[in-house]
């Protein structure tokens, strides 16, 4: 990260319903640091011109602050606005890598920062406070919406990039039992309880949106002796041997899951939360540049969680820089150009 870096937080590609867990510790952990990560900062000095989007530099004379979590997918997509604004003609300054979702939403509400990617099931339920998620992706989105413009917050076009919880198999196990749905696990555990091993977090293994919401909206009942716990990033490693663990606790957009040759089931009956990726907007910035939508929107339309699942394994498997992962693909899709 270099420069780039604004503050010390957890390494790796945590996904964002982590806070839901530890709200109280993500708030005094934001709290600690919230001087460090909003005092900090680096200008974006790169050279470059608008592609598609950007074209007569409709941010000219602007300058503006985009932050984001301090994990790889989240950092990725705060250096693609950063990158976008600056094309267009901004000023931007780099405030990516705040310390946990609390930090980054302050930022957003207080106007400290103006854009950052948030995610769609984060925002209904930890930041607005409701229990149950809306399955419909796109109903999802918009009751945020429209709930959170009281915060002061703008939400633009979601993506379909959803980062939620999943399980997989490796592909060599799956060559003996062909699973493609959730459904089928089911009905596999009944046919055949002793084939259906998972491991699973802690925090997965004991929550209701986790492993027993999951059991009940299936008709699962596994025994204890089939669930085995671990720490998350040892979950990918057994499952792609294949040996330990039939299936394991995945996060959708993680890189690891086609570095590692993992099929992702298909969550057949919608029961986990979507957590569809938007940009966010300081409600008094998107006031004063709704020029913003328009240079947002294409890039979210590109974002789908198999695009991510690339993006992700750059920085997290090969250990390349996020922003230049973020402009290498911005300037793939030709969204900007090179100056």
């Amino acid at each position: 990260m270099g420069s780039r870096r604004v503050c010390p937080g957890p390494a790796g590609a945590v996904g964002p319903r982590k806070v839901r867990a530890a709200l109280a510790g993500a708030v005094v952990l934001a709290l600690a640091l919230a001087g460090c990560g909003l005092k900090s900062g680096s200008p974006m000095v790169d050279d470059l011109e608008p592609g598609s989007v950007g074209r007569g530099k409709p941010l000219h004379g602007a300058s503006l602050t985009v932050t984001s979590k301090n994990f790889s997918e989240n950092i990725i997509l705060g250096q693609m606005i950063g990158l976008v604004f600056k094309a267009a003609g901004a000023e931007v300054l780099d405030r990516t890598n705040l310390p946990g979702s609390i930090s980054a939403r302050e930022a957003i509400v207080k106007g400290d920062a103006d854009a950052m990617y948030e995610y769609t099931g984060t925002g209904w339920i930890t930041y607005l406070g409701h229990a149950k998620p809306i399955p419909d992706p796109i109903e999802q989105w918009k009751a945020v919406r429209d709930q959170d413009r009281a915060t002061g917050v703008t939400w633009l076009t979601p993506s379909t990039l959803n980062n939620t919880y999943a399980l997989a198999i490796s592909r060599k196990n799956n060559a003996k039992y062909h699973l493609k749905t959730l459904s089928d696990v089911a009905a596999l555990a009944k046919k055949d309880p002793s084939a259906v091993t998972i491991c699973v977090e802690n925090e997965f293994a004991s929550r209701d949106d986790g492993l027993p919401g999951m059991e009940k909206a299936y008709g699962m009942s596994l025994p204890a002796s089939s669930i085995k716990k671990m720490d998350a990033g040892i979950i990918y490693t057994q499952v792609s041997k294949s040996g330990s663990c039939l299936l394991g606790e995945v996060f959708t957009t993680d890189g690891r899951i086609k570095a590692m040759n993992l099929d992702v089931l298909v969550d057949n009956k919608h029961f986990f939360p979507n957590y569809n990726a938007a940009p966010v907007i300081h409600t008094k910035t998107f006031e004063k540049y709704p020029q913003i939508a328009a240079l947002l929107d294409p890039v979210s339309k590109k974002l789908t969680t198999e695009v991510a699942q690339v993006l992700n394994a750059k920085v997290d498997v090969d250990g390349q820089d996020p922003h230049e992962v973020a402009k290498e693909w911005l300037i793939q899709e030709g969204f900007i150009k090179q100056g």
